[in-house]
């Protein structure tokens, strides 16, 4: 069970990240120009608040 769940979230988040570059991909050229420019320490607090969020609403879903 806890396998097929793991699949069905990367499946998820799959769909979920080929949606801008699906619908909008002058979008996703123009966030990627910007990520690029930004300083390492940018880049690590944005991905640090993304972790914390995830892990948050997964405490609060279970």
């Amino acid at each position: 069970m806890k396998g097929s769940l793991l699949l069905a979230a990367f499946a998820l988040m799959l769909i979920l990240e080929g949606l801008l570059p699906f619908l909008s991909p002058q979008a996703w050229r123009n966030a990627f120009r910007r990520v690029i420019e930004m300083q390492d320490g940018q880049i690590r607090f944005i991905g640090l608040s993304s972790i914390i969020m995830g892990v948050v609403l997964l405490m609060v879903f279970r």
